[in-house]
């Protein structure tokens, strides 16, 4: 489970203050999974990482009683200096897993091949993408936090391994996923909120959510 309880955030643009949620309260229940459509730039990326932990509210408290999984695409786990090998090795034992495993299923699912033993830095965006998705995929959590959907990647193969490897991961999990698309969320989703000026609106269904979405675009 996540709560948030009158949870405030907010930025400083150099111009003005731009507020993500304003006394914001609302639960991620495990075994109902959460789709949140936000315009870009209304901060669906600060919310992600609040229920990740990665960033803390100006007011209020963020409660995670479940294992919960760092962002989809979150490089901040992973050290570029060092190889994948490496990384995954380590992230491993950081969750007390098989860190031959957890090398193992990363080798299979990236697909990039000799690359696997050089620094990650080196990667291209796209190798960066495939291999920190195939970390996220190797760690079994009981919820799972998308920004987006899957990361862009122009490899058939990977694709199809990693979307049917989330399938299986997403049936016995809850998904939290953010876009400004609805149709990124019909793939995930039961239930679904509308970020809007601090508030996020929960519904009972997408489209609920996008009767009002639809109704702030056009407004």
């Amino acid at each position: 489970m996540i709560a948030f309880e009158n949870v405030s955030k907010s930025f400083w643009t150099g111009k003005s203050r731009k507020v993500i949620l304003d006394n914001a309260s609302f639960r991620v229940e495990l075994g109902n999974s959460l789709g949140i459509l936000a315009r870009n730039g209304t901060g669906k990326t600060t919310i992600i990482n609040m229920m990740a932990g990665l960033e803390k509210p100006d007011e209020g408290r963020v409660i995670r009683t479940s294992r919960i999984s760092f962002p989809l695409g979150f490089m901040g786990g992973i050290i570029p200096k060092h190889t994948a090998t490496e990384n995954s090795r380590y992230i491993a034992r950081l969750y007390g897993l098989d860190p031959d495993y957890v090398e193992s299923f990363c080798r299979w699912l990236s697909s990039i091949d000799e690359y696997f033993d050089m620094p990650v830095g080196t990667y291209s965006s796209g190798m960066r993408a495939r291999f920190s998705f195939s970390l996220m995929l190797a760690l079994e959590f009981d919820i799972y936090l998308i920004d987006e959907g899957m990361p862009s990647s122009t490899d058939v193969e990977f694709n199809r391994k990693a979307g049917q490897v989330l399938r299986q991961r997403l049936a016995n999990a809850t998904v939290v996923v953010v876009s400004h698309q609805p149709a990124t969320l019909e793939k995930f989703c039961q239930t679904a909120a509308v970020l809007r000026n601090g508030q996020l609106y929960m519904f009972e269904t997408l489209d609920e959510a996008k009767r009002l979405y639809d109704y702030e675009a056009h407004s």
